[in-house]
């Protein structure tokens, strides 16, 4: 409801203000509430593989191993095999020429090897047609406790 001002005795104006009083106190309710309610909010949760439960490939695996000085081997994952140093740029022709649609590649990296230099071999080789891929990890580690720093 406007008030009225009254300026002497024949004048009476309307007060064209806005009470903003009730709007900033509706704003502190809703702030106590979410300030209240949002510890109780649980943050999606994402299930990471561990490699405690990684599972065995059933077919045999050719491996792409790349050492801590980037260079890059090949050898399928059988008893005896030897890794066979090849060049970067001779990777994927390589990897073609050993594979079926079936055999499965699996990268095992150094663990000193920079994340990026795993990353740029997963992304040629399946922007080249390697649909089953993945990374090889070492199992025992896991029974391990992790290293304190």
């Amino acid at each position: 409801m406007p008030s009225v001002r009254s300026h002497g005795r024949a004048g009476r104006r309307m007060k064209a203000d806005i009470n903003v009083v009730p709007y900033i106190d509706v704003m502190l309710v809703l702030l106590v509430i979410f300030m209240v309610t949002a510890p109780l909010i649980t943050p999606g949760l994402i299930n990471l593989p561990s490699v405690g439960q990684a599972s065995e490939v059933p077919a045999t695996p050719l491996e792409v191993q790349i050492s801590e000085d980037g260079q890059v081997a090949l050898r399928m994952r059988e008893a005896g095999a030897t890794p066979q140093d090849i060049a970067r740029d001779q990777l994927v022709d390589q990897v073609r020429q050993r594979i079926t649609a079936e055999t499965p590649v699996v990268i095992a990296a150094d663990g000193k090897v920079p994340y990026e230099t795993v990353v740029k071999v997963m992304d040629e080789l399946r922007s080249n047609g390697v649909t089953r891929l993945g990374l090889l990890v070492d199992q025992g580690a896991a029974a391990q406790e992790p290293q304190k720093r």
